[in-house]
């Protein structure tokens, strides 16, 4: 650049003032505008379709929360934490400046709230305290963070914090950045739609979601993070979905909001355009659990129970002696002085008990048998009284003509639905579009039941109805009931 340089006249110097200042503040921030860098994939097989600068490391800034969060739902599959766990503010992530959600020092939230505020509003103070519940400080955070991000492949990313404000060496890139996000919708989808919600109740308030903008004005967008600070420009790892096909699309270093929502948009066309109708789902291998790693060395500290099923000690009392033992060994010792004395007394009793069989044998009186022919013994044998003359037989009705075989029933339609001809409705829209994005949200908010049901939208005269078809009787009740308590209108459609 060639700086010319003249005297300056007294008039003109408030100009030049004016103008120098402007200059001292342009020139700076164009000096550190952030280098542009792209990457789309086809999400289900994970294939490339676009790239530039994809491996140059750059500032993620709030990218970063989305492996905050990844490790938060990886700690809550563990048992290492659960989302009602009240966690108390730190002084130090309490003190995180904007974009946060006003967190107190000593407060004690539930977890839950505060993946939400990381997740919609992206705010720092949440995604610190977050780090510290699970690892007991945001640097041990961080290491676990490295650790997670190696064991998915992202080679070229390293973290320092767990919200992603400028710090030396935090780095990652676009390839890395879009890995994560692809690990985030396959590994836990269960709560992948925290990322599509527009607003959400954090606890302390309701929060908005910074990436609004995108979710309503582009078909098939739900999610998934934005990220901005100065030295890193406006950056976003967008997803969206229409019919089978899903593409994920990260910029780094747009120039404002709207331009990055215009190229993210752009490239989503792109790999729409780029993407085959039919591709079959390859989803990412699930990095290996490794939990926490304790200062002191490379031992992994996380809440286990362990069950030692060998018996070390017998906890059974011994047996009290039996007091018929003592009385038994008592008669034993008698007996044995005694001897002579009780052998005496043994044989008096047997010569008393022969005297008495012989005497009953003498008074028992003797039964003479006159005869015992055989002859002799019919006679004595009682006869049986002879038969009426006059003998009535019952009389016995003939048996009952079989019943004729019923006709065969003849089956004029076959059902293969098995009974699956249930559905439900969440509303009536003014538009396709609408009732699509809405059995979207809603299909993904509650796959427990949904998971299988075919999302129908049917067209009348009033408006695009929004229907899940091809369910049981139970399973459309059960979803019903479990989407009113999500605040979601319902109703079940019968056959």
């Amino acid at each position: 650049m060639i700086v010319q340089v003249r005297r300056i006249r007294p008039a003109q110097r408030g100009h030049s003032i004016f103008l120098a200042f402007w200059l001292s503040v342009l020139i700076p921030i164009s000096a550190m505008a952030a280098p542009y860098a792209a990457h789309v994939i086809d999400a289900r097989s994970g294939k490339v379709l676009h790239s530039r600068n994809a491996d140059t490391r750059l500032h993620p800034a709030s990218l970063t929360k989305m492996m905050t969060l990844y490790i938060a739902f990886e700690a809550i599959r563990n048992g290492e934490i659960t989302l009602d766990t009240k966690v108390r503010i730190s002084k130090h992530a309490a003190s995180e400046p904007p974009s946060k959600l006003g967190l107190r020092s000593g407060q004690r939230i539930a977890l839950r709230y505060l993946i939400r505020a990381a997740a919609v509003k992206s705010a720092n103070d949440a995604a610190t305290a977050i780090g510290e519940a699970i690892s007991g400080s945001e640097a041990a955070f961080s290491r676990r963070m490295n650790r997670t991000a190696k064991a998915m492949g992202m080679s070229r990313t390293t973290f320092k914090n767990a919200h992603g404000l400028t710090e030396s060496g935090h780095l990652s890139t676009a390839r890395d950045m879009t890995t994560l996000g692809r690990h985030m919708i396959y590994d836990y989808p269960q709560y992948y739609n925290l990322f599509s919600r527009q607003t959400a109740d954090a606890g302390v308030k309701r929060v908005s979601h910074t990436n609004r903008r995108l979710l309503q004005s582009y078909k098939g967008a739900d999610g998934i993070k934005t990220g901005y600070t100065r030295a890193a420009g406006f950056n976003l790892v967008a997803s969206a979905q229409r019919r089978n096909e899903r593409i994920i699309a990260t910029v780094f270093g747009g120039k404002s909001t709207a331009s990055r929502n215009a190229r993210v948009a752009e490239l989503l066309d792109m790999g729409f355009r780029r993407a085959p109708s039919r591709a079959a789902l390859r989803k990412p291998a699930r990095p290996a659990y490794a939990g926490n790693v304790a200062s002191g060395g490379g031992a992994t500290v996380a809440k286990t129970v362990r069950v030692i099923a060998s018996v070390q000690k017998s906890l059974r009392p011994r047996p009290r002696p039996s007091p018929s033992v003592e009385v038994a060994e008592t008669v034993v010792t008698a007996a044995v002085a005694d001897g002579d004395k009780m052998q005496a007394s043994v044989e008096a009793a047997i010569a008393a008990a022969a005297q008495s069989v012989a005497a009953a044998a003498d008074e028992t009186p003797k039964v003479e048998v006159a005869d015992a022919s055989p002859s002799s013994a019919r006679a004595l044998a009682p006869r049986p009284e002879a038969r009426p003359a006059e003998l009535t037989v019952a009389l016995v009705k003939p048996t009952a003509a079989p019943p004729k075989p019923a006709e065969p029933e003849i089956v004029t339609r076959l059902s293969t639905s098995g009974g699956q001809y249930w559905g439900i409705n969440v509303g009536r829209y003014g538009s396709r579009y609408q009732a699509e994005k809405v059995l979207l949200r809603t299909a993904l908010a509650e796959m427990a039941t949904l998971d299988g049901s075919l999302r129908k939208v049917n067209q009348t005269s009033a408006g695009f109805d929004a229907n899940f078809v091809g369910m049981t009787r139970d399973t459309a009740d059960l979803a019903c009931r479990r989407l009113k308590a999500r605040n979601v209108t319902c109703f079940m459609i019968g056959p």
